[in-house]
């Protein structure tokens, strides 16, 4: 099933709450499980736990990707302890909560029953030993790291379990963090400041044809210069062909021309495929983190527009959220990087002015990448959303993105 005919998950309880995202990346920089934090709105008074479950499950089933639920409202959270989710659902637990013996059978039962269990916050006293081994995982936030300028372990202090590192924003904190040990950083590290190259800006050789086929299809050029183009980057070609080919088109034949590829595609499809490229190519490890937000921004933004909205809106809001983090990946400001690559008026505005028709869903995008529940609760007012549509499409397009793998 395609993303734009993805049934979108739905709830009552979607409209009760705010939702925010981040990932949860390993030390091969790669995604292996998503954080999803749920806030109450403050009309709140009761929150159904199956509703919550249920929309989970469309988006992380059973058989599918880890999903760790971080849900801050202590109602809802024991309810949760209390109940048996998939064995995918990691489930985050406040010290407070750790601490109170209330908790305590249904946090073991949890852990018995093959649940993760992740442990938030460091305890005001030592864990029983039989509940902390209940807990596969800590969550350490990096303003209460102890080992930060790499000197000797402070006295007293011991990891029986491994840890995450949570408040990671840069590059340079994440490599920090697992050459502490930890097993994962919590967010993306794209708060890098853009600086401006001495070299003058050339463009990198290996994304050269890539960038002119924006360009052309950016002019709508002839299909015939566009098929001479791609032919100067055989890899280009094959990765066209392997993904014409894809079971996402259903094609009952294979495609093997270039100009029957473009011609199923189409021009704006055609440039969506390019834009995704644009930004997944590359050998950096460390960029990968952050390729990987740029397509989740893309997918958000897409969702955001909604079904009602023309397919040329849908499109160019994509692209928008796609090329958001260029500026961190290239190394240039937008209003330079935006002369080599041509982008819709909207697009510029709301990239290199920060206004436009789709600032202000770029502005909550990243709001909803681990925003507290105070910021994206203002962040959807000021502009006017609704917390329902923002909630659902926000799973919708993490879904989306499980599909491209």
């Amino acid at each position: 099933m395609s993303p734009t005919t993805m049934q979108s998950p739905d709830a009552p309880i979607l409209g009760q709450v705010a939702l925010s995202y981040c990932p949860i990346i390993d030390s091969q920089r790669n995604v292996m499980a998503t954080r999803l934090s749920v806030f109450p709105l403050g009309h709140a008074r009761w929150l159904p736990v199956g509703e919550l479950l249920t929309a989970v499950s469309q988006v992380w089933p059973a058989d599918g990707p880890q999903v760790v639920l971080s849900v801050r409202c202590e109602g809802l959270l024991a309810d949760l302890l209390m109940v048996q989710p998939s064995a995918n659902v990691m489930i985050e637990v406040p010290k407070f909560m750790a601490c109170d013996p209330v908790h305590r059978d249904s946090i073991l039962q949890l852990a018995d029953n093959g649940n993760t269990l992740l442990l938030s916050g460091r305890p005001d006293q030592p864990l029983p030993r039989a509940l902390l081994g209940a807990f596969k995982y800590a969550i350490i936030d990096l303003a209460d790291e102890r080992r930060l300028d790499g000197g000797p372990v402070p006295a007293g202090v011991t990891r029986s379990i491994g840890f995450f590192q949570e408040g990671v924003q840069t590059i340079e904190q994440m490599e920090g963090a697992f050459r502490r040990g930890a097993v994962a950083v919590l967010g993306w590290p794209v708060e890098e400041t853009v600086m401006v190259p001495r070299s003058g800006g050339a463009p990198r050789p290996d994304l050269q044809v890539t960038l002119q086929l924006i360009h052309l299809v950016h002019e709508q050029a002839p299909l015939a210069q566009l098929e001479a183009t791609l032919k100067f980057d055989p890899a280009l070609a094959f990765k066209l062909m392997r993904y014409i080919n894809s079971p996402v088109f259903g094609l009952t034949v294979e495609v093997t021309s270039f100009s029957h590829a473009v011609m199923l595609l189409g021009y704006q499809r055609l440039k969506r495929w390019l834009s995704l490229l644009l930004v997944t190519a590359g050998s950096d490890k460390n960029q990968r983190p952050v390729m990987y937000a740029a397509v989740r921004r893309g997918l958000l933004m897409e969702a955001l527009a909604g079904e009602d909205c023309s397919p040329e809106f849908r499109n160019e809001m994509f692209i928008c959220g796609v090329f958001s983090l260029l500026d961190r990946m290239f190394q240039r400001p937008f209003n330079e990087l935006l002369r080599t690559l041509p982008v819709p008026d909207g697009v510029y505005q709301a990239l290199a002015e920060e206004r436009g028709p789709y600032h202000a869903a770029l502005d909550l995008v990243r709001t909803l990448e681990g925003g507290s529940g105070h910021d994206v609760r203002e962040t959807v007012s000021r502009h006017g959303f609704q917390m329902r549509h923002v909630n659902r499409a926000l799973l919708h397009a993490l879904a989306s993105a499980f599909q491209l793998g």
